[in-house]
This record gives C-alpha cells, sequence and structure tokens, in this order.
C-alpha cells in the first residue's frame, strides 16, 4: 500500500480529497485490453475489463465490481447532489460514482470511475 506522501498530487487530490479528475482525460478511457482493475493506491482488484464499456462519459465505466466485498457505496450529498460514491473498501480511496443509467441487460448500473484511482494489470 502505497503512503498517502507518496501519492502523486493528482492522486491525492482525487482518491483522498474527492476530486474528480476532467473528462476524457484519464489514461484508461479508451482502453480495451483484457485484464483487472486495481486501486492505484493499495492493489485491490476493483473492476474486470470484462465490465467495462463505453458509456460517452468521458470516465472509464463499468456494470459492476469484481467483487461487492471490495468496495464501498456511500451517499454523496456534495454539491447540491444526491450520489452514490464508490470507495476502496480496503484503503478508503474515493474512486468515483455510480449511476442507475448502465446497461439495462448488465444490471442498469454505470460505475463512473477516475482512471487516475486506477492501476490496471493486463491479462496475456
Amino acid at each position: 500500500m502505497k503512503r498517502d506522501e507518496d501519492l502523486s498530487p493528482e492522486l491525492r487530490r482525487v482518491a483522498r480529497e474527492g476530486g474528480t479528475e476532467a473528462p476524457f482525460t484519464g489514461k484508461y478511457v479508451d482502453n480495451h485490453e483484457v485484464g483487472m482493475y486495481a486501486c492505484a493506491i493499495c492493489g485491490t482488484q476493483l473492476f474486470s475489463s470484462d465490465t467495462k464499456f463505453d458509456s460517452g462519459s468521458g470516465w472509464p465505466s463499468f456494470t459492476n465490481p469484481a467483487n461487492l466485498e471490495h468496495v464501498e457505496l456511500r451517499e454523496d450529498t456534495s454539491l447540491w447532489m444526491k450520489r452514490t460514491e464508490v470507495v476502496c473498501k480496503t484503503c478508503g480511496a474515493h474512486l468515483g460514482h455510480v449511476f442507475d443509467d448502465g446497461p439495462v441487460d448488465a444490471g442498469g448500473k454505470r460505475y463512473c470511475i477516475n482512471s487516475v484511482c486506477l492501476d490496471f494489470d493486463k491479462q496475456d
């Protein structure tokens, strides 16, 4: 697990301060390789490429986590909105938000996750 003082300023701002990276700027928005996305701070496996889809939102989007035990969902009422925050259950990193506008045939959820909070382990 990375120590907070070792995090890049952008990762610290998003994961520890609840920020958001600018849309269409993240390194994994257009990643179509097969593999597993893990928390950039602690390495916990979070999302499989099998559940990634192009939502057009500007952030990597997934229909569900690889393991629901690895994420925590919290009510977020910041910015005068009611949303559901997605947090890494292992280290408490803010990852993004989940919305109810995902593909209906895959459960209807869109986990909208900041690329900076993810590492990608490519599968051979």
